[in-house]
């Protein structure tokens, strides 16, 4: 029963989670549809014509989060079990990898790879959406690395009694590893991944130095055309809080949840 209960409550979270953020952009539209002229805001109209606008940058600025997120947590796996790894090439490139992307500024790598990509690949010019493509890859790496190292932590965390108790048992390293030391080691490295992708989510707002129709890069092209300054920041940090909110309470309860499996 106890198991059904469980099944259930983690299918409804992940409902949940997906419902979220479609419903979060009819929140941000009609928000800033109504909200100026329900406070009586000389400008109310100007924003309730750009209310769309808005809408359809805060999508783009979700999708950047939640693709470079993902690839940044495979990518980051794999290189911080490949630090770990007894064959030393796999540890110098892996070590290579974090040191380069940890140690450079995340602006300076997505520049890199919107003007530089094209220079050393030609083909990608052709390539639809480039300006969305280009800041994902950067921010994915740059993710990456920094989730290199909470995996690399964690799985260092777990005793290394597991392993031996797991090699003991006929299990090979591989094994070993999938199947016994990852699943602890997932369970440890859940809070500072889940920082990760909440400054993610505010790390996009760089993608505007290539051009990527996001949420920073819309709330600046309507100041210049409006002179709105100061309604223009205030939205745009009023949306940021907003999706930060909503993703932070959905991680707190995958954490939660986590800490009640590992009792």
């Amino acid at each position: 029963m106890k198991e059904q209960n469980a099944t259930l409550n983690n299918a409804l979270w992940l409902l949940g989670l997906v419902v979220a953020f479609p419903l979060a952009l009819i929140v941000i539209s009609y928000g800033v549809k109504t909200v100026p002229g329900l406070l009586g805001l000389e400008y109310a109209q100007t924003f309730a014509d750009n209310a769309q606008i808005f809408a359809d940058a805060t999508k783009t600025t979700l999708l950047l989060t939640v693709t470079s997120g993902i690839l940044g947590i495979i990518l980051g796996t794999v290189t911080g079990i490949a630090k770990l790894s007894g064959f030393p090439p796999f540890r110098w490139i892996a070590s290579f990898y974090v040191w380069v992307f940890r140690g450079t500024p995340l602006i300076v790598q997505i520049l890199f790879a919107f003007n530089a990509t094209p220079i050393l690949f030609p083909s990608v010019v052709d390539v639809p959406d480039f300006d969305f493509y280009a800041p994902m890859v950067a921010l994915a790496l740059n993710q990456g690395a920094y989730n290199a190292e909470v995996i690399r932590a964690s799985i260092q965390a777990i005793p290394r009694g597991q392993t031996e108790a797991a090699r003991s048992l006929g299990l090979s390293g591989v094994q070993a590893m999938w199947l016994v030391i990852l699943p602890q080691a997932v369970r440890v490295s859940i809070p500072p991944l889940v920082n990760n992708i909440v400054s993610l989510l505010k790390d996009t707002s760089l993608a505007t130095v290539v051009g990527t129709l996001e949420l920073a890069n819309a709330i600046d092209r309507f100041k210049s055309q409006t002179f709105l300054v100061i309604p223009s920041y205030l939205t745009s940090a009023s949306i940021y809080l907003f999706l930060t909110t909503i993703m932070t309470f959905f991680t707190n309860e995958l954490e939660r949840r986590f800490k009640t499996k590992s009792r």
